[in-house]
């Protein structure tokens, strides 16, 4: 027994920590009781020396003193302040109102509003919460089938996983010994087409299944001119304008890639929000208006969340910022937004507080138990065990992301992706630099698979958040005043399923086409490092002379 202990310690520890978890123990604690109890074991069968336990309180500092991690608690903060200042819900009913009578177009609003507030807020908790109360009711009452409502709801809230400034690209890029910056950046096409996906999923069903996602009633669509239009070709003009005016102030610049597009959205938005704030000036002077109604609600209501993407992404990809003081900065344009909207109060600001800091200790307190966890697994070799064990699949690079992705998605199951970014990233991390797998395109993978881990059942968090909103019991409908059925709990787990299929599809077109991700890099050089030489020319010193000096 005690040479099979010697002999397999790596696997057997990391088994007993899978199984420590399985049983629902806290992973924090999971984590530093099983490598304590494998260290002293270890230390007794003479494979682990009890010098590596010297290096812990280091770690531990090393955990505190990490400035990447600086950026959780003021996304976070950032995300629980717009999620109580109503932005989301003014986001949705324009969107809502903006598809009108189009077949499933609650659903598009839904998903794009999911794309946006995850780009601001990259809190799943908040975005699925925030989208369970304000839009599943309103698609009950029109009709939506309820699996459709539960899946495109849960499925858009999850967006803030994967689209940047999500915190499991900040912990990823930490693991892996990255730039959050260059993972941002890696993500942000990944995220978008992602969000693209769950759209056509919407338009098949809206083809396939009309009854399941109906259009909005003509009575239900608000904004409408005097002449009982809705005036979206002045917000069509007015899209184009804004395109057109951001094209002409980077004509000729020499900034290109990600730089370029966001700066010529900035210039866009600035224009936009110029030409809505003058309409209505305008309109107040002289009753004339030259936008729609509906084009000057969706400008004033689009702007805030898209000038805070470029206060928080934009300062981050062109290297004005680091994503902890893109952090800071979003944070603090949350809390103006909320001011102006004037809709910030002391009880608000109390409660993002305290949310912030329970998120930020239990991730700083997973983090402290995954370095003891670590320290004893590499202890006793666990690095080489894991790092040979993948190494040597067959199928090379496409091999080994075969085989990861199907661990992780089964462990998704399981474990939450925090869970799984401090234990699983750290051991397949060197695998993967090994076989020449980019780190951050390795990453960005594992971030689109890990989203799963908050949609397929019977674990899936986006699943719990939006069943602890959606009606358990039968209720009568505020605004038609008619009896309405309850969600049950299955009906939100079949609508799940076809979106996790959706995201295993995704993460497929990750690894099919890594240009999605690698344009992070920028333009490659053409020149051969192997092919420059340095020539060193001989010199000819004169000889020192450290005499008297000569008068």
């Amino acid at each position: 027994m005690t040479a099979f202990l010697i002999d397999n310690m790596a696997p057997i520890m990391f088994a007993a920590l899978v199984i420590t978890l399985l049983l629902g123990y806290p992973a924090a604690f999971s984590l530093g009781a099983v490598g304590l109890i494998f260290a002293v074991v270890g230390i007794e069968l003479g494979q682990f020396h009890p010098d590596f336990l010297q290096a812990l309180p280091e770690r531990v500092y090393g955990v505190m003193n990490n400035d990447t991690l600086l950026a959780i608690p003021f996304f976070t903060f950032m995300g629980l302040v717009l999620e109580r200042s109503g932005m989301a819900e003014d986001l949705l009913d324009t969107i809502g109102q903006l598809f009108g009578t189009v077949r499933g177009g609650l659903a598009y609003a839904v998903i794009f509003v999911g794309a946006l507030l995850a780009a601001t807020t990259g809190v799943v908790a908040a975005s699925v919460i925030s989208m369970g109360l304000i839009s599943l009711p309103i698609m009950l009452r029109y009709g939506y089938d309820r699996r459709v409502a539960s899946g495109v709801i849960a499925a858009s809230g999850t967006l803030a996983q994967i689209i940047p400034p999500s915190l499991v690209l900040i912990v990823m890029a930490d693991q892996l010994g990255k730039s959050v910056g260059d993972m941002y950046e890696g993500a942000f096409i990944p995220g978008l087409v992602l969000a693209g996906l769950y759209a056509a999923y919407a338009f098949l069903i809206s083809m396939l299944f009309p009854k399941a996602t109906p259009g909005l009633p003509v009575e239900a669509i608000g904004f409408r001119e005097k002449n009982g239009g809705r005036g979206l070709w002045s917000l069509g003009v007015l899209f184009i304008a804004s395109c057109a005016f951001g094209w002409l102030m980077m004509r000729g610049s020499t900034v290109t890639g990600a730089d370029y597009v966001v700066l010529t959205m900035l210039y866009g938005i600035l224009f936009a929000f110029f030409v809505a704030v003058l309409n209505w000036i305008v309109d107040k002077l002289t009753g004339f208006r030259f936008l729609s109604a509906m084009a000057q609600q969706t400008t004033f209501v689009m702007v805030p969340p898209l000038f805070l993407i470029f206060l928080v992404l934009g300062t981050i990809f062109i290297g004005l910022a680091t994503p902890t003081e893109g952090g800071a900065m979003g944070a603090a344009g949350a809390i103006i937004l909320g001011a102006i909207k004037r809709r910030l109060s002391w009880d608000l600001i109390r409660q993002a507080v305290e949310s912030t800091a329970k998120l930020s200790a239990f991730v700083v307190f997973i983090l402290v138990g995954a370095r003891v966890f670590s320290l004893t697994f590499y202890g006793v070799n666990g690095h080489v065990w894991v790092e040979h064990l993948l190494t040597s699949l067959p199928g090379g690079q496409i091999g080994f992301l075969i085989v990861v992705n199907a661990i992780v998605f089964v462990l998704a199951f399981f474990l939450d992706f925090f869970e799984l970014a401090f234990i699983v990233i750290p051991l397949l991390g060197p695998a993967a630099e090994k076989l020449g797998i980019d780190l951050i395109w390795f990453g960005v993978i594992l971030g689109v698979n890990m989203q799963t881990s908050f949609m397929h059942p019977p674990f899936g968090f986006a699943l719990f958040y939006l069943r602890s909103v959606a009606p358990k019991e039968t209720y009568t409908d505020r605004v038609t005043g008619k009896r309405m059925e309850p969600v049950t709990t299955g009906q939100i787990y079949w609508g799940a399923v076809p979106f996790v299929v959706i995201q295993i599809i995704m993460v497929g077109l990750v690894i099919m086409f890594p240009a999605m991700v690698m344009h992070y890099k920028g333009a490659a050089s053409t020149v051969d490092p192997n092919s420059v030489k340095i020539e060193i020319p001989q010199i000819e010193l004169p000889p020192l002379d450290f005499g008297q000096p000569k008068n």
